[in-house]
């Protein structure tokens, strides 16, 4: 038993180490600035519209859920205490 624990701490750093290091070559470069003047006959030199996702209405339902899920595990908690 006491030879697994070092192994297997020395084996969750290696993975951590190497999982984190993928997850940097996954990031995509910047976008590339662009044309002088706008561009496809814009006038102004504005960035082109969308890409920006409403997140509000999903991370309310979100929190209730946890909220409800939490009272439910404290409800259950206390019923087997009595």
């Amino acid at each position: 038993m006491k030879n697994i624990i070092p192994l297997t701490k020395t084996i969750l750093i290696i993975g951590l180490f190497l999982g984190l290091n993928l997850t940097i070559f996954a990031q995509g470069g910047p976008p590339p600035p662009p044309p002088p003047g706008g561009g496809h006959g814009q006038t102004t030199n504005q960035p082109p519209q969308g890409g920006n996702a409403p997140v509000g209405g999903g991370l309310f339902i979100l929190i209730g859920l946890g909220a409800a899920w939490g009272a439910g595990k404290v409800i259950a908690a206390r019923r087997e205490k009595e």
